[in-house]
């Protein structure tokens, strides 16, 4: 029987495998089981667009090239303050346990401040290994955060702690790639935080509201006393327009209508109103029509307060839901 040559027998397997079975060669990623334990989440600031935020991290894994304390990136913080690393070995694999402090970036949604809700994202990389090299397995029974948490005004909801990818669209220069896209596994801490709003609407709108009292108060004298008839308006719609330049210089700027621009225009309007209701009534007194300047003046005021209570229960309404 014919025996085919050794070496040749050897090339035709080589070649057979790499035709049909290449991509058995392919090694899997190796997989990094991490988790987070948030201690704290404090000096929110709306103006400056960010927050901060300490917390415990840890990793678990086998492959020696790996060097979390020297590789660890968090693309959205702001700033991160050199973490106390401690490190390991567990069963064999290396464990390093991080103990970091971040001043995160933070795009604030205050459409509906202060009955606004938050959510916050902690997305942390590796900054040398791609999700070809390492991808991340969420410790899910470990992660959570501290149920004495104090965000001072704020509730915790939804705490999770996934993996996901990062997609970038550049080689970084290596140009031997097929397309100039890479992509990175992530560990990502998220949770949503709601306000207890009541106390902050009281203190931020109560000047407002007190301008627009001091506004209606105009209703009472007779609408041909010139002075507090229009004096008093006049002087609630400087207080509200004050009013609003505080609680501006609290908030990002913002190119969209939130609900303290509804509500301070509400009051504008209100207030011009009062003085339209005034102007009206007086000029039926100089014409002599006193009963229907009277009436004027009656009516006028009943409905600038009503469409005013109105309308603000219904924008405040919608901003809750």
């Amino acid at each position: 029987m014919f025996q085919p040559d050794p070496v040749k027998r050897f090339l035709i397997i080589i070649f057979l495998l790499s035709y049909f079975g290449g991509s058995t060669f392919a090694t899997a990623p190796d997989t990094v089981k991490a988790g987070a334990y948030v201690i704290s989440v404090h000096d929110i600031n709306f103006h400056n667009k960010e927050y901060t935020i300490r917390f415990w991290l840890w990793f678990l894994y086998k492959n020696p090239t790996f060097d979390f304390s020297k590789q660890l990136d968090i693309p959205n913080a702001k700033s991160i303050d050199d973490p106390e690393i401690m490190m390991d070995t567990i069963n064999g694999q290396a464990w390093v346990l991080m103990k970091m402090k971040c001043t995160m970036k933070q795009s604030w949604r205050v459409n509906d401040f202060p009955f606004d809700s938050q959510h916050l994202h902690v997305q942390i990389e590796n900054t040398l290994f791609d999700n070809g090299d390492l991808v991340f397995a969420p410790d899910l029974a470990g992660s959570r955060y501290e149920r004495k948490i104090a965000i001072d005004g704020w509730v915790i909801r939804n705490f999770e702690v996934n993996s996901r990818t990062n997609n970038y669209e550049t080689g970084f220069g290596d140009y031997r790639l097929p397309s100039q896209h890479t992509e990175f596994a992530t560990f990502n801490i998220d949770m949503d935080i709601e306000r207890d709003a009541w106390g902050m609407f009281l203190k931020i709108f109560v000047g407002m509201y007190i301008a627009f009292l001091i506004a209606i108060i105009s209703f009472t004298p007779n609408p041909w006393e010139l002075e507090p008839r229009f004096g008093l308006p006049v002087g609630g719609l400087f207080a509200a327009v004050g009013n609003k330049y505080i609680i501006d210089s609290l908030l990002p700027e913002s190119s969209q209508f939130t609900l303290v621009d509804t509500l301070h225009s509400l009051t504008f309007f209100a207030i011009f109103a009062t003085l339209v209701v005034s102007a009206l009534a007086l000029r039926l007194y100089d014409l002599g029509r006193k009963e229907a300047c009277m009436r004027v003046n009656k009516i006028g005021s009943l409905l600038v307060v009503f469409l005013y209570i109105l309308f603000n229960m219904l924008f405040i309404w919608l901003a809750i839901l």
